[in-house]
């Protein structure tokens, strides 16, 4: 009986790999290999077949032998750039796909994938290179058109971003990762009607697609689309409890009331999206500093409501102990506020050309005590960075309102309002509590010396203004049919919204018709410099919060300019916001504890012109007295906050939850 030579062997492989037997053809190699460990054709096929078996780390085992046995195959390094690429490897897979271009200058295949891992690393515009060089040699390749999208994304260029998506879809009408990414750069393009629209053609074509189901119906919620509100968001808060990746933690703060759902999807979302990383940067070295050495993360040192609360703390930190830097994700804006904000750092330092490891790489160079992510899960984030653990004390603050879920960020700054000390199990973070309230205000916010009159501003010339100046995401049906309610109770008064997009507007008068209110009692107001929207609040006279995501910065926007705020305290952090507010300007008789107490102080407040008066009185008194607008109190706690999770650093403890108590 004759044995099987190798040759037949490989071409027995080759066969039954083709017809999907790969685990036999596998077996097969396994032993032509003990015969002749490096043939490279046994070597590069058997590598090929444990890639299709997603057995990576074999896969790179054969490969890398099949490249150095035939370095000069660029079709071996294409395959072991493909491998490293998932193994997340992405220097050598960059290598690899280099040296397959360089052996063959017409391999587009390459050039597409390389670009890919670049992207993957922060090098966008060397991704756009290599997009356009293949689609120089495949114009009609769709891939690449896809991949030449996500660059321009990454480098702000939205609407032609736009346009590579949808040539990408022209060429392959079912992709889902390109109708995934057209859904994406439309909702930043804030159009909503189109990117729910791709949304749910992904979903039709793959409905195991995560998050997808709730970016749909976050972008119904910014539409004031509520055919199917409850419907739909009472399967996506089951589908989160059954661990399912429906949704991402800041789409479920609007609709969400339950603090262990939210840190359920948070948890489940920083372990898929941003897992911590196998080596930490910074393994324990305790750094012996002059000063604390800070830095705040951010991509919104900019026209930015995040901005326009912090820069009053920024500019009086405390130099002598303290030295800040500001690590911002997007380039600096030449504006008012961009230009205060890089003023008040020691260094302002643009990282957004560097990509996640570059950025944490240059935190652990500069020896940064405490690192504070002022994004949480919010638009631009770069969570990425902190999975790295660059800093001995890593915080969340301000910018994403809820529990990141994640083992390597620290802390979380509160007060005891937001977050009462029973809810502390449902935050990975340990509770850092300041004394007053956890928002910061800048007390130095400059408000128009004139304000436009009710009839530039479509408003009545006599009746109850009723004001929300949140976004349409915030309203929900259950507390708009309390603002009709109101209405119908209130002769000649109106609704103040601000106008988000044209679909939400409509929707809303619509929604009104059907609860028995003329439309046009719903008034819209357009966007405006900060210094005139502030302005125009002195044109309402009771400001009407939402559940169950509270006002954070209009509410701030409406007490500064002296309009009181009526809320009812949530069962979430975003829902007790605005309770934290008016407890620190001293004004709790504007908090109420349940909807129909919210409802009836809301009719009795606009039926009794004495009594708001009086409030309107104790709120300017107060703005100068209490805590809310004391930006330099605030800047004393938050230090002392740092400096006392400094101290347990600086004695190799590992973070525990404390509160700051008043320097008074």
């Amino acid at each position: 009986m004759s044995i099987e030579s190798v040759a037949d062997q490989l071409k027995r492989a080759s066969l039954l790999q083709r017809q999907g037997g790969l685990t036999a053809a596998a077996s097969i190699l396994e032993e032509a290999l003990e015969l002749e460990p490096e043939n490279f054709d046994v070597l590069h096929l058997l590598g090929v077949i444990q890639l299709q078996l997603n057995n990576n780390l074999d896969a790179e085992r054969y490969l890398a032998k099949a490249v150095m046995f035939n370095p000069a195959s660029p079709t071996a390094h294409y395959n072991l750039g493909l491998c490293l690429d998932r193994l997340t490897k992405k220097t050598g897979a960059i290598a690899n796909y280099s040296k397959a271009i360089q052996l063959n200058p017409q391999d587009y295949r390459s050039l597409n994938n390389r670009a890919k891992s670049l992207r993957d690393i922060g090098k966008p515009e060397l991704s756009l290179a290599d997009c356009e060089a293949a689609l120089r040699l495949q114009p009609d390749y769709a891939a690449a058109h896809n991949n030449r999208g996500a660059a321009l994304r990454d480098l702000g260029r939205y609407e032609d971003a736009l346009l590579s998506y949808d040539r990408s879809l022209a060429l392959t009408a079912d992709s889902a990762e390109a109708l995934y990414n057209r859904g994406n750069i439309l909702l930043e393009l804030n159009r909503y009607r189109a990117a729910a629209e791709a949304y749910t053609r992904l979903l039709a074509v793959a409905p195991e697609t995560n998050y997808i189901a709730g970016n749909i119906f976050s972008c119904h919620s910014m539409m004031s689309d509520w055919s199917s509100y409850e419907k739909n968001a009472s399967y996506l808060s089951q589908a989160i409890k059954n661990n399912l990746l429906v949704d991402n933690p800041f789409h479920l703060l609007a609709y969400s009331d339950s603090e262990s759902e939210q840190l359920l999807c948070a948890s489940n979302y920083s372990a898929i999206e941003f897992p911590p990383r196998s080596q930490a940067l910074w393994s324990g070295e305790v750094y012996r500093h002059d000063k604390i050495r800070i830095a705040y993360v951010s991509a919104d040192f900019r026209e930015h409501p995040l901005s326009r609360l912090m820069v009053g703390l920024f500019e009086t930190h405390d130099r002598e102990h303290f030295e800040c830097i500001a690590i911002s994700l997007l380039p600096e804006q030449q504006t008012p506020i961009g230009q205060r904000i890089k003023a008040a750092f020691t260094q302002f330092i643009d990282v957004s050309r560097q990509n996640d490891l570059e950025v944490a790489s240059l935190l652990r160079q500069m020896e940064i005590d405490v690192v504070v992510d002022l994004m949480g899960y919010t638009r631009n984030n770069r969570t990425g960075i902190f999975t790295y653990r660059p800093a001995p004390v890593q915080i969340s603050y301000l910018g994403f309102p809820g529990t990141m879920g994640a083992p390597y960020i620290d802390y979380i700054l509160a007060d005891r309002f937001v977050i009462p000390e029973a809810s502390q199990i449902h935050y990975a973070e340990r509770i850092v509590y300041l004394p007053d309230t956890y928002y910061v205000t800048d007390n130095k916010l400059e408000i128009a010396a004139t304000t436009m009159t009710r009839a530039e501003a479509n408003l009545p010339d006599s009746g109850f203004v009723f004001c929300c100046f949140n976004s349409s995401y915030k309203i929900t049906p259950f507390m708009f049919d309390i603002w009709m309610r109101l209405l119908q109770q209130v002769d000649g008064s109106v609704l103040w919204l601000l106008e988000t997009n044209q679909d939400a507007k409509q929707n809303l008068r619509m929604e009104a018709q059907k609860r028995g209110v003329a439309a046009e009692r719903l008034v819209f107001a357009a966007r405006t410099g900060v210094e005139n929207h502030l302005a125009r609040h002195r044109l309402a006279d009771l400001c009407l919060d939402t559940l169950p995501y509270n006002a954070h910065t209009t509410a701030t926007d409406a007490l500064w300019a002296g309009l009181p705020v009526l809320t009812s305290v949530g069962t979430t952090l975003v829902g007790r916001v605005a309770g934290s507010l008016l407890q620190a300007l001293g004004l709790p008789e504007l908090i109420t504890h349940s909807l129909e107490e919210y409802e009836a102080l809301a009719l009795k407040l606009a039926s009794t012109p004495g009594l708001l008066a009086s409030i309107k009185v104790r709120l300017l008194l107060h703005r100068d007295t209490h805590a809310l607008f004391d930006t330099d109190r605030f800047r004393r706690h938050i230090e002392a906050a740092y400096a006392s999770m400094w101290q347990r650093y600086q004695q190799s403890l590992p973070p525990q939850s404390f509160k700051v108590e008043h320097d008074f």
